[in-house]
């Protein structure tokens, strides 16, 4: 790796509290508007509007996808500070997707007009968002103590999980009152971006971090020259891009299907947060006292157990028994994250960490990213070839199982990291 500073400065003590706590504050507003504009509500929205299940897969892949302009962003690394590059990216978010925020007006342009306006809202702001948060994670490396990864993002999550629960209930509500209003949820959410931009612009940041010249190449070669990298990216690739791929479809099948409300599928929303909430501290501090590989064994055969269980059963649930799965789902996908984060961290440099981190942030995200843009398309064509929709989802949810229950197999050669 080429650096006019081969030994980028490491902040003190001091200024890593610092940054720990602007972090922690920050972070529910950041993940707020990135959520919002990114998974669940998204997917309702363009329901709402009569998008395809392809279109559904496809705004599902914006934000994976777009990750690949991450390697660019490496070159930037070298020349602009990173926390110029996280403002930049998320004023661009922000400004991009306030065409949402006119939701009544989009779904009053028509089925044409309507759903081809959102996905470019959806797929600028994705691309905002993702430029940003390029540097996300190598700034929170200068500020966690190495002793306490675990025990840091179980905290980070929490909070902003809490968070996502008081605003789907709320959203609940209001979709309840008024049906097919997503206008002013999408504008609680930029609000939410706004507030990020004004904490993040605090975040301290080494001096030499700024010096640090980086290659794409060179960055690139990190997947020939590291067999524990491509191991740790095997396993991500085949639980992320099943439970990805599963999740949109879950809620187009309840509302299409099971003819759930928009304010029923919100409330499972809520609970999938609240999964999060109740379990990302107990996992943290799990991961740090027993290492990251027997969470992943547990959190990656449950998950294969419960979307099996749901291919089976899910055509006769109930509201409470989507709520349910949702609430385990999400506790599963905390686990699994909570050392996900772990290992990616005692993996990455800590004088030169951005390398590592960006390379893997952007060969998981592909595969994130085409697993449910390959499902939408899949969907579509089986649905216009006259399948019964259910049976369709019910092979979906039985695929991602079993891609889920493998992933802890590649993972097996990382005993020694992070333990």
């Amino acid at each position: 790796m080429q650096s006019i500073d081969p030994t980028p400065e490491i902040l003190p003590p001091a200024e890593r509290k610092r940054g720990r706590r602007l972090a922690v504050l920050s972070h529910p507003a950041g993940m707020t508007h990135r959520t919002i504009y990114t998974e669940q509500l998204p997917t309702l929205a363009l329901v709402g509007l009569g998008a395809s299940e392809a279109l559904v897969g496809l705004q599902r892949a914006f934000e994976p996808l777009s990750q690949l302009l991450q390697l660019g962003a490496l070159r930037a690394v070298g020349r602009v500070r990173m926390r110029a590059i996280l403002l930049a990216g998320q004023t661009f978010a922000v400004l991009a997707g306030l065409p949402l925020v006119a939701y009544g007006a989009l779904a009053a342009a028509g089925p044409g007009v309507g759903p081809t306006i959102a996905l470019t809202s959806l797929a600028l702001c994705a691309v905002g968002l993702v430029v940003g948060n390029s540097v996300w994670f190598p700034l929170l490396r200068s500020y966690v103590e190495p002793g306490r990864i675990g025990q840091f993002f179980g905290v980070l999550r929490t909070g902003w999980h809490l968070t996502l629960i008081a605003y789907f209930l709320a959203a609940e509500r209001w979709l309840a009152a008024h049906p097919g209003s997503f206008g002013p949820l999408f504008a609680a959410a930029s609000l939410a971006g706004l507030l990020r931009i004004a904490m993040v612009a605090r975040l301290p940041e080494a001096e030499g971090a700024a010096r640090e010249r980086l290659r794409v190449r060179d960055a690139l070669g990190l997947l020939r020259s590291e067999p524990r990298l491509r191991r740790y990216l095997a396993g991500m690739t085949l639980y992320g891009a099943a439970r990805r791929a599963a999740t949109p479809f879950a809620i187009v099948m309840m509302r299409r299907t099971l003819g759930l409300s928009d304010a029923d599928v919100v409330l499972t929303t809520a609970a999938f947060y609240a999964g999060g909430f109740a379990s990302l501290y107990g996992w943290g501090r799990a991961v740090d006292r027993f290492g990251p590989l027997p969470v992943f064994r547990v959190t990656a055969l449950g998950t294969a157990a419960l979307l099996a269980a749901f291919a089976a059963f899910g055509g006769a649930a109930g509201v409470a028994a989507m709520v349910g799965f949702f609430f385990l789902l999400a506790v599963l996908n905390a686990g699994f994250g909570v050392a996900d984060t772990h290992v990616l961290f005692a993996l990455a440099p800590e004088r030169e960490p951005t390398p590592t981190l960006v390379v893997a942030d952007v060969a998981t995200s592909i595969a994130y990213g085409a697993g449910p843009f390959a499902a939408g398309l899949l969907l579509s064509a089986a649905l216009d070839s006259g399948s019964e929709p259910e049976l369709a989802y019910r092979v979906l949810f039985c695929a991602a199982a079993a891609l889920t229950a493998f992933a802890p197999v590649p993972l097996r050669g990382l005993r020694s990291v992070g333990a």
